[in-house]
């Protein structure tokens, strides 16, 4: 299904600036529908005078009336008028006759939308419509409502008024919805504009006396009740819960007490610019949050453990150093000397992800850093070596990470070691990336190694090791005498 702004950008006439207003909007798309008890759908003007939908909510508080999505579908001859009506009038306008569909009786109301041109409360809106949201209410019900399906339907009403005068979406308010906020259906407080409950449903209601408020919330002043409820008990309390609690901002809090979290969403209810009460959304998020908990201390734990592996591998990297220095042959030093380069190269993937929460590596800044190893070998054999990187390794995970770091720190070393054999040279090492598989050439400009030599030394049998049975990848050597030495490696990532 196409996104909003394919559409808009493909159908419609819409700036950035009412693209951006619309996705703002979308992101209420699920709570104005269940406070409607209607579907909603958005339509936005098209380049030739019609309109296309670019959005479709169903409630999840009654049944839906069309099963299928009109998201793409340009606007019903049916609901052209009214809708055409509403983006030229810009104000709200309900059909004058009941709207059949498929022998259902509905209501249909079409709602112009406003933007607002910058977050200020004083801010003036655009000077036509964006676009326009048409309500479509299943009347084939005839039993009385209750009065949370009244309240819900005021409240719905209100932010549709809010939205036709560009007050809603509010700018100011946090983007993005946090894991755990709260629904309609999770819990509605109403309040007036000094912050006293009107209407708490029962889920509102429930959560507050988890946390051990027992009493009726209307005519409660919230900020009251709340201040009851966690006085000397919340260790930490946010600095917006006082505007949250009276309605004055469009923000989120979370409040604690007796083992208990409750997530509060506050959205001010305003006419003709004036705060005139606010909705009041809550969900115990106990749970969700103690899991949130879990997760920050295992990943902190995990970090922690690499942070650990990484020290004792520096450890054991220096004792080979030191071990490395004090032997007397030099067979023993090049093998502890090539032993401790290994250790340090698997103790820069684990100081990499001892630094994030993602078991993931940027294997760029760890290559990075193992040719700084390399320097070593060249110093050691009095070579000066001109390392040129090219292309991008990518995010690797740290199965992948740990053995290819392994094995090019092997390769190139092998080039520094044998290919320049003593003399000044170039090692080139490129990497080309795709989603199905990872590709490394290491050449150097050497001598090259002889026929038949191939697979022959350890570093090699190492490499093969590496690459072909922890990696399940390939390697090949192209070695021409005279003209140095290309190794390529290929490895398959798993879907």
């Amino acid at each position: 299904m196409s996104t909003l702004s394919d559409l808009v950008h493909a159908k419609g006439s819409s700036s950035d600036a009412d693209v951006e207003w619309l996705h703002l909007l979308i992101g209420d798309w699920q709570l104005l529908a269940d406070l409607a008890f209607a579907d909603i759908v958005l339509w936005v003007p098209t380049r030739d005078d019609g309109f296309v939908a670019v959005a479709h909510a169903r409630p999840s508080s009654a049944a839906t009336l069309f099963y299928r999505d009109f998201v793409g579908q340009d606007v019903k001859p049916e609901w052209r008028a009214l809708v055409t009506d509403a983006f030229a009038a810009k104000r709200i306008i309900d059909s004058a006759n009941l709207d059949w569909f498929e022998e259902t009786p509905t209501r249909v109301r079409a709602v112009p939308v406003l933007r607002r041109t910058s977050p200020s409360s004083g801010a003036a809106t655009v000077s036509e419509p964006i676009a326009v949201i048409t309500r479509h209410s299943n009347l084939s019900d005839t039993r009385m409502p209750s009065r949370q399906e009244l309240t819900f339907n005021e409240c719905a009403d209100d932010l549709f008024a809010m939205i036709a005068s560009g007050d809603f979406p509010d700018l100011g308010a946090p983007t993005g919805p946090r894991r755990g906020a709260p629904r309609a259906n999770d819990g509605l407080l109403r309040l007036d504009e000094d912050g006293v409950v009107d209407f708490a449903s029962p889920n509102g209601l429930s959560a507050f006396n988890r946390m051990g408020f027992h009493g009726e919330l209307e005519g409660e002043s919230l900020a009251q009740v709340t201040t009851g409820l966690i006085k000397g008990k919340q260790l930490t309390v946010d600095e917006s819960l006082p505007l949250v609690l009276t309605g004055r901002a469009p923000w989120r809090a979370d409040i604690e007490a007796r083992g208990v979290t409750v997530s509060l969403r506050t959205i001010p209810l305003k006419e003709r610019g004036e705060r005139v009460g606010a909705i009041v959304l809550c969900r115990d998020v106990s749970e969700l949050r103690h899991q949130e908990q879990e997760l920050i201390t295992k990943d902190a734990t995990i970090r922690e453990i690499h942070h650990r592996v990484k020290n004792n591998l520096q450890t054991v990297a220096s004792l080979l150093r030191i071990q490395a220095r004090r032997s007397h042959t030099d067979e023993a030093k090049d093998a502890l000397s090539q032993a401790m380069r290994r250790v340090a190269a698997i103790a820069v993937v684990h100081d990499t992800l001892s630094e994030g929460l993602s078991q993931n590596v940027d294997f760029d800044d760890v290559f990075q850093r193992v040719l700084l190893l390399i320097a070593e070998v060249a110093s050691s054999h009095n070579t000066t070596v001109r390392p040129q990187y090219s292309g991008s390794f990518g995010v690797l995970p740290s199965e992948h990470a740990t053995p290819l770091a392994l094995a090019l720190t092997e390769l190139v070393t092998n080039a520094v070691e044998h290919g320049l054999a003593g003399r000044d040279g170039e090692v080139s090492i490129e990497a080309d990336r795709s989603e199905e598989r990872l590709m490394v050439r290491v050449r150097d400009d050497g001598a090259g190694m002889p026929e038949g030599r191939v697979g022959m030394g350890l570093g090699t049998q190492i490499v093969r090791t590496l690459i072909q049975g922890e990696l399940g990848g390939t390697i090949d050597w192209h070695t021409l005498q005279g003209e140095g030495t290309e190794v390529t490696i290929e490895v398959p990532f798993q879907h």
